[in-house]
């Protein structure tokens, strides 16, 4: 398609051969003026790995979330990446839009396995730097890390013109703490091992719980990153009507 020239257009857009007809300047629309780059960045450290015994675990369900939203993208003729990573970039493919690319993308989500420890700043900043168009990036994570360099590294995207959305997955036990007896609890990525009574220390627990909540969705917020709690007990519907109201902005 073509449309009017407008000021500020690349001259090598005019359509030439328009002109010759019409005599007037209209430049080349093409595809990827109404499509997007969208950036799926998947969380595979070894603290997604929890989960209730009667659900899903952290990573399961972000792999569903990812799956669904990576066919949403396609179905807009979006092209999709997705890029898995845990304290490094685990595996990264490229953006692209054909039906054998949607293939690829789904066949690593379906392969993605825990790693290590959790680094999230270190890849944003790597993928940050990489990203050479605009566009949108997905980040589906627990976000066990430092919770000011995480905002650190999801503005440099802003930094450099991309929009954001984050979805904050966690497993309901995370946030309400609901165990009652004397319990082991050990950490899953260090190995560290922590004897609790849970009902000595549930309430200092939720409370720096919701000081964290409260600091991603100030500082994010602030920044224009579209932060989205994710309950693994919650169907994922609601995690991705967000992404289309997100996503409507472009349309």
């Amino acid at each position: 398609e073509s449309r009017q020239y407008l000021p500020g257009d690349h001259l090598s857009s005019i359509d030439w051969k328009v002109y010759a007809r019409s005599d007037r300047y209209y430049v080349k629309k093409f595809e990827e003026e109404t499509n997007v780059n969208c950036y799926l960045l998947l969380d595979v450290s070894r603290s997604m790995g929890y989960g209730r015994r009667d659900g899903v675990t952290k990573l399961e369900y972000a792999q569903m979330l990812a799956a669904s939203l990576a066919y949403l993208m396609n179905r807009q003729r979006d092209a999709v990446a997705l890029t898995t990573f845990d304290e490094a970039i685990v595996t990264m493919l490229p953006p692209g839009a054909r039906p054998g690319h949607m293939r690829s993308v789904l066949v690593t989500h379906d392969r993605a396995t825990l790693g290590t420890k959790t680094d999230v700043s270190k890849p944003l900043h790597v993928l940050a730097d990489a990203i050479a168009k605009r566009g949108m990036v997905v980040l589906i994570s627990d976000l066990l890390d430092d919770p000011e360099r995480v905002v650190d590294g999801l503005k440099h995207f802003r930094f450099k013109g991309t929009d954001v959305v984050v979805f904050h997955v966690m497993d309901p036990d995370e946030l309400t703490f609901p165990f009652e007896r004397a319990t082991k609890f050990r950490d899953m990525e260090g190995g560290e091992e922590l004897m609790a009574v849970p009902s000595l220390v549930r309430a200092s627990y939720i409370e720096e719980l919701q000081r964290v909540l409260d600091f991603y969705r100030r500082e994010l917020g602030s920044t224009g990153i579209d932060y989205r709690l994710v309950n693994t007990s919650e169907p994922l519907e609601f995690a991705l009507m967000s992404y289309l109201s997100n996503r409507s902005r472009y349309m």
